[in-house]
């Protein structure tokens, strides 16, 4: 089926950041065929008409760092630490089983995508012994909801006992935590152009994972061809404890264990030296940089200029909902700006910039720049379509500073593949109400099994 957006403002973020003020695109199937300035050419055969006046078509955001199952604990630890929050939170997540972090799943990626995401990494380390199929039932959430899930299978072996955060019966046995994350990739990774779910291993933190699984799960992925993700750098505390334990800093560490490398991408990297930064960017090793969850927690404000400019790729990320409440992703562009500008000056960041992290910046932390990120003949249909033509964004003239800097604007259309999964706001994959009962329904049942 051909599908043809006309008649709108397309911000392309292609290698030469290409720019229609009046413009269309025109998709075939699942993939992009067409860009331009100008109305659309006539269509000889059947199609989807869209009428883009008045809006902004991107690229899909692209959501590179989340933990989805957190959305049934929203509200928690509200004065946190990091530690503390954690602390707080692990007791009550040892009580999760497969049917509440399917319900909080689905709700987490219902929120991103009409929220402008097509695409969403999810880091999955909690696995209680009593929780059933957790990994199954975040995957069913993604096929459920229609956007794009890099599924993280995350793993803690580091409880109390040995020096580490979790309760001992929240973390696995080294080798059933390699066995389990293998069992995954071939169960659910899919590594097509195409691909609706890929697996990535994701140990959690150096203070809660033994160095034997950081180094079995990095020779593990490489073995598999997977990516590799885990939260590094987040706070001083960490920074401390590393010091303490190793003598080096976290990225010291990460490196010794094989974890810097162009299939790595660290969640947070907050609380880096000259000597990391330069390191990552040699490395090619991407961030994910969450700034509203950074400040909830006042972890602190990522050094994102100083990564870009040492060439380290860097996309945006939610973060569980846990630690941002809002669980939105069109709200982190903005948010990036001002950490960057409050960090480096109001020249830190453009407002096209941070639509690059949201996007290609997404992408190449994922390994997949050559198939989304951006608006170009041969790639997915994964497309945003802003509408920018009320009162909340009337009188800017510049679309793209509309959307970054302006409120949230509403979505018009959202497509996946080249699949509707949000028409004038509306999830269209699955009832909202449904999912909205399901959540209130499953965070009673966590709190209750907590107490």
């Amino acid at each position: 089926m051909i599908t043809v957006i006309d008649r709108v403002a397309v911000s392309t973020v292609d290698a030469s950041d290409t720019e229609h003020a009046h413009g269309h695109v025109i998709v075939d199937g699942d993939t992009v065929v067409s860009v331009g300035s100008g109305p659309a050419p006539a269509q000889a055969g059947p199609h989807t008409y869209v009428d883009g006046s008045g809006c902004l078509l991107t690229p899909g955001l692209v959501n590179t760092h989340h933990h989805l199952y957190q959305w049934a604990t929203r509200g928690f630890a509200q004065d946190a630490t990091l530690f503390e929050w954690l602390t707080t939170l692990y007791p009550v997540w040892r009580g999760l089983d497969a049917g509440i972090t399917h319900a909080a799943a689905s709700a987490g990626l219902a929120r991103l995508a009409v929220t402008g995401c097509t695409t969403a990494a999810d880091h999955h380390y909690v696995f209680p012994r009593e929780g059933g199929d957790q990994f199954e039932a975040l995957v069913s959430a993604g096929r459920r909801v229609g956007i794009r899930l890099h599924a993280v299978r995350g793993s803690m072996d580091r409880g109390r006992s040995h020096g580490g955060l979790p309760p001992d019966n929240l973390v696995e046995e080294t080798e059933a935590a390699l066995i389990a994350t293998e069992r995954a990739i071939s169960d659910h990774h899919d590594p097509a152009r195409d691909a609706l779910v890929r697996v990535a291993v994701g140990p959690c933190s150096p203070f809660s994972v033994s160095p034997e699984l950081m180094t079995g799960a990095a020779e593990l992925a490489r073995r598999k061809g997977v990516r590799l993700h885990t939260h590094l750098a987040e706070t001083i505390d960490e920074e401390e404890q590393c010091q303490s334990e190793n003598g080096c800093t976290p990225t010291e560490y990460a490196e010794q264990l094989g974890w810097l490398g162009d299939d790595v991408w660290l969640a947070h990297t907050v609380h880096l030296s000259g000597d990391a930064v330069k390191r990552l960017g040699a490395t090619s090793t991407g961030s994910a940089h969450c700034p509203t969850s950074n400040g909830r927690l006042g972890t602190g404000i990522a050094p994102v200029r100083d990564l870009l400019d040492a060439g380290a790729p860097v996309g945006l990320g939610v973060d569980g909902a846990a630690s941002n409440e809002d669980g939105g992703l069109v709200t982190e562009l903005r948010q990036s700006v001002m950490q960057a500008r409050q960090r480096g000056g109001p020249r830190a960041m453009t407002v096209r910039q941070a639509l690059r992290l949201g996007t290609m910046g997404g992408a190449k932390c994922l390994g997949r720049q050559d198939e989304i990120g951006s608006i170009e003949p041969g790639k997915l249909a994964d497309l945003a379509l802003w509408r920018l033509d009320g009162m909340d964004h009337a009188g800017m003239t510049d679309p793209v500073a509309a959307l970054v800097l302006g409120p949230q604007p509403p979505l018009k259309l959202l497509l996946v593949g080249g699949e509707a999964v949000v028409v004038d706001g509306e999830l269209r994959t699955t009832s909202q109400e449904d999912l909205a009962r399901e959540l209130n329904a499953a965070s009673r049942k966590l709190i209750e099994v907590s107490r």
